[in-house]
């Protein structure tokens, strides 16, 4: 990680993924996850969904939308969090493309 002086004070700048600056297991994963984890807590917010009418939409029993909630993702996939989304009304496009390296990225674009 990349270190420097901020007003005298030795930081760290990011790598742009919190879970690879943690050393956590498949820090590519988790950032994908957690994106679709926060556009399904804004799409509920925004349409006024209680927990337990978000979870009916999404196929998800209330306990398992307030675990999403509270970040407690790491037994929910990646597909079931996108089909929550287009659940809610939400569209997905997933874009392939030749990478420019050896070896690709996972990118999360939200609009």
């Amino acid at each position: 990680m990349n270190k420097r002086k901020i007003g005298g004070i030795e930081v760290e700048v990011s790598s742009g993924n919190v879970f690879a600056d943690l050393g956590l297991p498949d820090p590519d994963k988790l950032k994908i996850k957690s994106g679709l984890v926060m556009e399904i807590t804004k799409a509920v917010r925004e349409l006024g969904l209680s927990q337990e009418e978000a979870g009916r939409r999404m196929g998800l029993p209330q306990p398992k939308v307030s675990g999403l909630f509270r970040g407690d993702f790491a037994n929910v996939s990646e597909r079931k969090l996108m089909d929550c989304l287009n659940r809610l009304g939400y569209d997905i496009e997933i874009k392939v493309k030749r990478a420019g390296e050896p070896v690709g990225h996972l990118v999360l674009a939200l609009a």
